[in-house]
């Protein structure tokens, strides 16, 4: 890539015969990104890149690490597939600041391995995408996460209240982050192409979060029950998951400024933390959390 495209000095590294490469696994779910256009807007998305440590989740072949490295301070780049360590490692050996981890990125600790602040970005296989999700809102987070994921995952990532894709992915993203749809993907910008549409997604941290950190996980388990009651009135829902009686259920929907009889589909982030904020310091949903 040129200067004129806001790269490094540290020289692109060059063009790869796709009969070198490692070929893509079915059981890792690996679709490799190949459109440039798609590759751009994802970088320019992290934001200014200049002496930052970028994380990336699932490089594959490297087509978006070949930009991160020319923009970024640090690059690191966990990767489970052995086939793929090899050949990045050797891609990338005349790099000192670029180091690929291999490890399924479920088991790193992500703040730890940047050893300071970072970005993060990654092209999130499918099947695992949401466990990635929760598993990168480990704090401290990241300044900014970038993600390719499936549309209909980014659609639920970014839904409102009262939309039809709006859930408990929804809630307890939106939380603690705010998320911006970049654009979408179609199957063609892979190699090999999916079934389904993709989409990449922005990630940041709000200033000041719905939910404080000591009673998120408290929040996550009642959001994720309260949508497998979507249908239910709250109240019925409050008397089912923290098994309270009808007049208890009232009180508690009193205290938290929350009518009776709207279902949780309709509930903004900052409700529901009302909510579990009331019910928190009560033995009943201790017990069932």
């Amino acid at each position: 890539m040129s200067q004129k495209h806001g790269f490094g000095t540290r020289g692109a590294r060059p063009p790869r015969p796709e009969g070198s490469l490692p070929a893509a696994r079915k059981r890792f779910g690996q679709h490799f990104l190949k459109d440039a256009r798609v590759l751009e807007s994802i970088v320019e998305a992290l934001g200014p890149l200049e002496g930052r440590t970028v994380v990336e989740i699932g490089p594959g072949r490297g087509a978006l690490t070949d930009q991160l490295v020319e923009r970024a301070g640090r690059v690191i780049a966990i990767e489970l597939d052995r086939d793929l360590v090899q050949h990045l490692r050797a891609r990338y050996a005349d790099m000192p600041h670029v180091e690929i981890v291999e490890a399924d990125v479920l088991t790193v600790s992500l703040p730890t391995l940047a050893g300071g602040p970072y970005v993060l970005v990654g092209n999130v296989p499918y099947y695992i995408t949401t466990p990635i999700i929760f598993h990168a809102l480990e704090l401290p987070r990241p300044d900014v996460a970038v993600y390719l994921v499936q549309k209909e995952v980014a659609e639920r990532m970014a839904a409102p209240p009262g939309d039809k894709t709006y859930g408990a992915l929804s809630v307890n993203l939106q939380s603690v982050v705010d998320v911006t749809m970049v654009r979408r993907v179609p199957p063609s910008a892979f190699n090999p192409p999916p079934t389904v549409d993709s989409a990449v997604v922005r990630v940041t941290p709000r200033a000041v979060p719905s939910v404080e950190p000591e009673i998120e996980e408290k929040f996550r388990s009642f959001v994720l029950a309260a949508f497998g009651l979507r249908r239910k009135q709250l109240i019925r829902v409050v008397r089912t998951v923290a098994s309270l009686d009808a007049e208890r259920a009232a009180a508690v929907l009193q205290e938290a400024g929350l009518p009776n009889d709207v279902r949780p589909e309709t509930l903004t982030p900052a409700d529901f933390a009302r909510l579990v904020r009331v019910l928190t310091p009560r033995p009943d949903l201790a017990a069932s959390s």
